[in-house]
């Protein structure tokens, strides 16, 4: 499925070579529900599926041919049922060779207090998780639910072994998330990553913090998150996660979230603040509904929240994802702060001239994409025709079609390069491109379809896919307008 291995510094060479100054990447931890990202069973630990097991013989803890894939591997799509039984068995098989030396280990002790604020309560949650079979944290003894002391303790030392295992993963997450970062670094690369507003309900964030979010005392929701009917579904999407308890995060001073703010910049140097139009408003679901149109608008944090976090960890870097029902309000809460917002190019032509997504309507203070992971490939969204469940009619993608061709002055023949071209000639101060748009690809390498949980978050790329040709022609317009790390100092 893709890993922290010698593909990810691959690829790293591939975006220094096409003089890409920036790595943009999903959220990097466990998967969830549909093994969506923006799901896991935890907002601050790292994906184990992602340790690369040729580090791992390189440091000793497994034999090289052990950390072969299965030959049946598919270059293009993940299996992850599949993924998670190789990889598990192997790394199990690595946890006994590091047993031996995990006390004597500094830097993994030193990890262990970096970690203090969230890895007790991941380490044994993961534990107490598989001791279940898997079951949601809801459906375990009551006094392990509701989380007694007495309880704890005992599972803690009855799940002993299971727990450092557990730690083991982060570690080894950790050790090769640092030694990546820092080779980007060295090309010139830097990362951006990605905070979800909302977490999952089987997580251990709400089983430890259950005070913080908007479920009862046996931890069922009360509430969930959502968003209303929009461009992507007809009904809205019912999300399913909790909700903040936003008053009682306020009398803590936010205290979870700047563990998290500080968690995540340890490993990325900018973040997309997902949903940033949840931290003025967010859509309010009764937990027992069907779709998503029965719900309210009830407020967030506002401005009183970033101006905590900023008190307490510094000025940050983020990218406000404020894409949805963007109200003055949330224009003035991301402008108090200075958040540059997205604008996304497969938007901009089916509303018409004025479209806030159209590149002569940019300001500078923004992150001009192509499309995101919840778009289809701007290859697929061209050649779409409608289909019973768009929201589009056939009408009005032929208008939008006609639009975009008299735009961007194309026959449309490769548009993925007229949209990548649009967004780096604009006036944005940062250009992103899904990889998917840079080699081309069709509906067949869509990441997302919101509003469904199957299919979703399998498309990977094939190393023979990152030619020296898509490099060099990536590197040409990123020249030409002037977007290397370079010619920005030399214009700054």
């Amino acid at each position: 499925m893709g890993d922290l291995g010698p593909g990810a510094y691959r690829f790293a060479d591939f975006l220094a070579d096409s003089h890409q100054g920036w790595w943009q990447m999903l959220p990097v931890s466990p998967t969830g529900f549909g093994n969506s990202p923006y799901m896991s069973p935890s907002a601050f630990a790292g994906n184990e599926l992602s340790i690369s097991l040729e580090r791992l013989a390189d440091d000793g803890l497994l034999h090289l041919q052990d950390a072969e894939p299965p030959k049946d591997a598919t270059p293009e799509r993940v299996n992850y049922q599949a993924a998670a039984r190789f990889k598990h068995a192997m790394l199990r098989q690595a946890f006994q060779e590091f047993r031996k030396r995990a006390a004597s280990d500094p830097e993994f002790q030193e990890f262990r207090g970096q970690a203090a604020s969230w890895l007790p309560d991941f380490a044994l949650f993961g534990a107490l998780r598989d001791a279940h079979g898997g079951a949601p944290w809801t459906g375990w003894d009551p006094d392990v639910r509701s989380r007694k002391p007495q309880a704890l303790s005992a599972a803690r030392e009855r799940l002993a072994d299971e727990v450092l295992y557990q730690e083991f993963l982060q570690y080894e997450f950790h050790r090769q998330w640092v030694a990546l970062r820092e080779y980007c670094h060295q090309r010139g690369v830097g990362l951006i990553g990605d905070i979800p507003i909302f977490v999952a309900h089987d997580s251990v964030d709400v089983w430890a913090h259950p005070d913080i979010f908007a479920v009862d005392s046996l931890g069922h929701l009360t509430v969930m998150a959502g968003v209303p009917p929009d461009y992507f579904a007809r009904d809205g999407q019912l999300w399913g996660n909790p909700l903040y308890r936003w008053d009682v995060l306020r009398e803590r001073g936010y205290d979870w979230w700047i563990d998290r703010f500080r968690t995540t910049f340890d490993r990325f140097d900018a973040v997309r603040l997902d949903h940033f139009i949840g931290f003025q408003r967010y859509w309010e679901v009764p937990a027992d509904a069907r779709t998503a149109r029965n719900g309210r608008y009830s407020p967030g944090p506002g401005a009183h929240f970033f101006e905590s976090v900023f008190k307490t960890l510094g000025p940050l870097e983020l990218i406000a994802e404020d894409l949805g029902n963007v109200t003055p309000e949330v224009v003035a809460l991301r402008n108090r702060f200075d958040f540059p917002g997205m604008r996304v190019l497969q938007f901009a032509f089916a509303d018409g001239s004025s479209c806030i997504h159209l590149p002569h309507t940019f300001p500078r203070r923004c992150a001009a994409y192509t499309g995101t992971h919840d778009n289809d490939t701007t290859a697929g969204w061209f050649h779409d025709r409608g289909s019973p469940t768009s929201t589009r009619s056939p009408e009005e993608i032929r208008r939008e079609h006609e639009f975009v061709l008299r735009y961007a002055g194309t026959d449309g023949r490769e548009i993925q390069w007229d949209l990548i071209r649009l967004a780096l000639m604009s006036v944005a101060d940062t250009a992103v491109f899904p990889l998917q748009d840079v080699l081309g690809l069709g509906s067949e390498a869509r990441m997302n379809t919101p509003g469904t949980s199957q299919g979703n978050w399998e498309w990977r790329c094939p190393q023979a896919a990152l030619s020296g040709e898509v490099a060099c022609r990536l590197a040409l317009l990123t020249d030409t307008y002037s977007r290397t790390a370079e010619a920005q100092r030399q214009t700054a």
